[in-house]
C-alpha cells in the first residue's frame, strides 16, 4: 500500500471525521495539544537549564529530574495522543507539509540528543550530580535539547500557518 493510500485511509477514520466535522473537536484538540507541549517543553527547559547551569544549581541534577521528567512524559503521552488526533483530520496535507516534517525531524533529534545523553554524560551523574558546573557533554546535551525543543514549537506554530488545519 503505497503511503498517499495509508493516509486517504487515515482521514477516511471515524476519529478525522470527527475532528473535521465537529466544530468543538479541532479548537478542543488544540488547546489540549498546546498546553501539552507547553508543559513539554517547559519541563525539559527546567531541566536543561540546570545541566547548562543557568539555574537550580543548588539543586541535585538527579534530584531535579526525578521531579520533573514524570510531568514531561505524562505531558508528551498527552501531546501525542491530541497531535495524532488532529493530524487524522488531513492527514496528507500534514504529511506533505514542510514544517511538519521539521517538526517531526527535530523530535526525533531530541529524542537521539537524550538516547545519547542517558547513554554515555548520564552514565556518569553520580560524579557531577550536586556540582554546579555539569561536564561539557551533559551541558551541549542540554543546550541541543532546548535547541531542538524551541524548533519544535516554532515549526509547530509555523504549520498553523502553512496547512489550513481547521475547517472553520
Amino acid at each position: 500500500m503505497a503511503l498517499s493510500d495509508m493516509l486517504a485511509a487515515v482521514e477516511e477514520t471515524g476519529l478525522a471525521a470527527f475532528v473535521r466535522e465537529n466544530p468543538y473537536a479541532f479548537p478542543g484538540l488544540e488547546a489540549a495539544h498546546v498546553i501539552a507541549i507547553m508543559l513539554v517543553v517547559g519541563s525539559i527547559a527546567f531541566l536543561d537549564l540546570r545541566l547548562i547551569g543557568l539555574s537550580s544549581r543548588s539543586h541535585a541534577v538527579t534530584k531535579v529530574s526525578n521531579e520533573v521528567l514524570p510531568w514531561t512524559w505524562v505531558a508528551f503521552l498527552v501531546a501525542v495522543i491530541t497531535g495524532g488526533a488532529l493530524f487524522t483530520g488531513q492527514a496528507g496535507a500534514y504529511a506533505s507539509n514542510l514544517q511538519f516534517q521539521l517538526k517531526m525531524a527535530l523530535m526525533l533529534a531530541a529524542g537521539a540528543n537524550m538516547l545519547v545523553f542517558h547513554l554515555f554524560a548520564w552514565r556518569g551523574v553520580r560524579r557531577w550530580n550536586t556540582a554546579v558546573a555539569t561536564p561539557p557533554a551533559a551541558k551541549i546535551a542540554g543546550l541541543l535539547s532546548l535547541a531542538f525543543w524551541i524548533g519544535v514549537v516554532i515549526c509547530g506554530r509555523w504549520v498553523g500557518w502553512t496547512v489550513s488545519a481547521s475547517p472553520f
